[in-house]
């Protein structure tokens, strides 16, 4: 890895050590993944978690291409017999892309322009004459470039085309542009107005605020950035970025002729620079400003829906529990599907407790539904919150008042569970039931694990994004593929029981090796030992190295494969338990705890030569085998009663389920069939500048009703009790 690389890699990321940016450049080279090395190799790069190790990724491919486009560009214009010892001084030291294209602009090949025509005819001496200010009468020196044979008729023509050099290359100047560029960009303005017809094309008012609307460039938020692009776009409101000229002009006077004495080129010059503004730089320092924004923005929604996504697969699994999966629907009637408490398919049925089915069906359902929980002792039932969803809410409510034990239901989000379900995935697994029923299946497995049903699903289709199909889909495809890849791995999978789909996603693995890894379960019987996965087809050492320690074996040969101690490091682990007076079998219970963190672990570390943070994760790991990091997450809000949107009175006290989180604030479940909104203004006392930092997705809150309109079925939330908002006040 060359210095300057690795220099202009740290340069953007000022927390990072430059020894740290080394070593995880020289980890990645060496093929190992980002998950293995935030876990397993964290003496070397100072203990560097996944989204850190990515940041340096990301840079290191920014620079590469930095890199590659600079000495694209030096070529070009040595071909062109112009690279002169300073511009590629500059080249070299641009820092940005932009930069380096500014540099290029004079350079670079275009189509064919005014200016281009008259250095072809000639003008280019009078254009340069022109610059050195002369005090001789402009036109009478026009006259000597007076050629029929050039269409250089007359002394207008001459000057015109003289004109049109001067503009071209002012607005060429690569310190000129960057500073008109900054300028534009602190001190702009972007405005919208509604078009002429606009209002009819936005029958629904979505775009009602930016019928008139301006604000600062500066202090533009990336979510208003995509809702107006996509109010433009549908060609409902008029986009400009207004900027005052006077200044720019100023700058532009100064710049080109500074303290030169006013001659009778002067006024000339300063019409070409005048021009070359109006007709060159500010257009494309608005397209640029524009594109920045958006892709600023695009930026940020793209983070925003990792995150939520990150949230959304970190949630609670709940564990050990029969749950019925509840596919709501109106005429096909609700597809129900039982679940054991490992996930395995059960059975399946339909029911039809909502018009316009007939009062026999009706009249049946709640009997079936009640016969069908007490055959399979079913303890959860999980409700998608799609179509129907409120109606089979309120069904389900009143029938567990007819069952004497406890069971609950749950509202799950449904987003994607038909993408699922119509996979060949998913007829793969279940080639004998409907998309229907095994959408059913997705619902209730993704109560039970909502990170191994999740997986299944194209990221996208989640339901926890913010203008998505705005976004760039390479972009946001890998974001939301690093995110899926962190989640799976910190929380690792069960080797015996894992799908082909949640096995792709670990560490190391492909499609192939992990369809092998099904396989290869199928034909010989369970994994007894982490060492099997070497006799998998096509799992490689590297492969192997990089995937094993995220794989647990439970109830295997070994007590250590039920950890996520990589088996590099058993003999590390063998020598704690040693020094412990624990033996593996004994691993998890109270009094091998205590006897492992009671030891003195100096001796093991000179021994081993290991380092600390590799010894403490290997000790935690001891002491908690088979530990799942969603344990500590919040457990879905469970319910026995059904609100509606009509029973909400402002002021009144609830509890809910974090849906989504965006720019502007939280969507919150609070049991009813839409969810309720928290502005950002509304989520604390204090200032909040991003509400992440106060929720998540997944997240059990309590809020207060602010404001229902019933109308356009919309629900405002509070955060902040309105009694301390009073004792406040007072």
């Amino acid at each position: 890895m060359s210095e300057q690389v690795t220099t202009l890699v740290k340069k953007n990321l000022p927390d990072i050590a430059t020894r740290q940016v080394d070593a995880v450049l020289s980890l990645l080279d060496e093929g190992n993944t980002i998950p293995f090395i935030a876990r397993y190799r964290k003496e070397m790069t100072g203990s560097l978690d996944e989204v850190q190790i990515l940041a340096i990724q990301d840079e290191f491919k920014r620079v590469t291409a930095l890199q590659e486009r600079k000495t694209a560009v030096l070529k070009s214009i040595t071909e062109q017999g112009q690279l002169s010892a300073q511009l590629q001084a500059q080249i070299n030291q641009a820092e940005k892309l932009q930069d380096v294209e500014d540099l290029y602009l004079p350079y670079k090949q275009k189509r064919q322009t005014k200016a281009m025509i008259a250095k072809q005819h000639g003008l280019e001496p009078l254009a340069n004459w022109l610059l050195s200010f002369p005090t001789t009468d402009l036109t009478e020196q026009a006259q000597k470039y007076i050629n029929l044979a050039n269409e250089l008729p007359d002394t207008e023509t001459v000057l015109a085309g003289a004109h049109e050099i001067l503009a071209e290359a002012f607005s060429e100047i690569a310190a000129v542009r960057n500073w008109i560029r900054n300028f534009s960009t602190q001190h702009g303005t972007l405005v919208t107005k509604v078009k002429t017809n606009g209002k009819s094309l936005d029958e629904l008012g979505v775009y009602q605020q930016y019928y008139e609307f301006e604000t600062a460039v500066s202090k533009l938020n990336s979510y208003r950035v995509l809702a107006i692009n996509r109010g433009e776009k549908e060609k409902v409101i008029n986009v400009k970025v207004q900027i005052d000229a006077e200044p720019i002009n100023n700058y532009l006077h100064f710049r080109l002729i500074g303290q030169h004495p006013n001659t009778n080129a002067t006024e000339f010059i300063q019409a070409a620079y005048v021009d070359a503004y109006k007709r060159f730089i500010a257009p494309a320092i608005e397209r640029e400003i524009r594109h920045e924004l958006t892709e600023s923005a695009q930026t940020q929604a793209i983070k925003v829906f990792g995150q939520n996504l990150y949230n959304l697969l970190m949630q609670a699994p709940m564990k050990g529990k029969v749950v019925l999966g509840f596919d709501p629907a109106y005429r096909t009637g609700c597809k129900l599907a039982v679940i054991d408490e490992n996930g395995k398919f059960l059975t399946k049925t339909v029911i039809y407790p909502h018009k316009p089915a007939s009062e026999a069906k009706r009249v049946a359902a709640q009997p079936e539904l009640i016969d069908l929980i007490e055959k399979y002792q079913v303890e959860m039932i999980a409700i998608g919150n799609g179509t129907a969803s409120r109606e089979s809410e309120q069904f389900v409510a009143d029938t567990l008042t007819k069952i004497k034990r406890p069971v609950y239901y749950v509202i799950v989000n449904e987003a994607g569970a038909s993408v699922y379900s119509a996979s060949q995935a998913a007829r793969d697994e279940f080639p004998d039931l409907h998309v229907e029923q095994r959408s059913a299946i997705s619902i209730g497995r993704r109560l039970q694990d909502p990170l191994a049903e999740l997986v299944k699903i194209n990221p996208e289709s989640v339901g926890v994004g913010q203008y998505q199909h705005d976004l760039p889909k390479k972009d946001l495809s890998g974001e939301l593929d690093a995110v899926v890849e962190r989640a799976v791995n910190r929380v690792g999978v069960n080797l015996n029981t894992a799908s082909y789909q949640l096995l792709a996603h670990i560490s190391g693995l492909s499609n192939t090796i992990a369809t092998n890894i099904v396989k290869y379960r199928d034909e010989n019987g369970r994994y007894d030992s982490r060492s099997q996965l070497k006799k998998v087809p096509r799992l490689g050492p590297k492969a192997f190295e990089q995937a094993v320690g995220f794989l647990r074996i439970v109830d295997g040969k070994n007590p250590l494969d039920n950890t996520d101690i990589h088996p590099e490091s058993y003999p590390v682990a063998k020598l704690v338990l040693t020094e412990a007076g624990v033996k593996p079998g004994q691993l998890g219970d109270e009094q091998s705890k205590q006897k492992i963190s009671s030891l003195n672990f100096k001796p093991i570390l000179v021994e081993q030569s290991i380092g600390v943070e590799t010894l403490n994760d290997i000790v935690a790991s001891l002491q908690a085998p088979g530990r799942d990091l969603r344990d500590n997450m919040p457990a879905p809000l469970l319910r026995k009663d059904v609100l509606t949107m009509e029973d909400l009175k402002v002021g009144m006290k609830l509890q809910g389920t974090v849906r989504n989180v965006v720019d502007f604030g939280a969507f919150v479940d609070i049991g009813v069939k839409h969810d309720g909104l928290v502005h950002v203004s509304k989520l604390s006392h204090r200032f909040v500048s991003d509400p992440k930092k106060v929720v998540a997705v997944g997240d059990i809150v309590t809020v207060w009703i602010d404001t229902v309109d019933l109308n356009r079925q919309r629900i405002q939330l509070t955060m902040v009790d309105p009694q301390e908002s009073e004792r406040d006040s007072d």
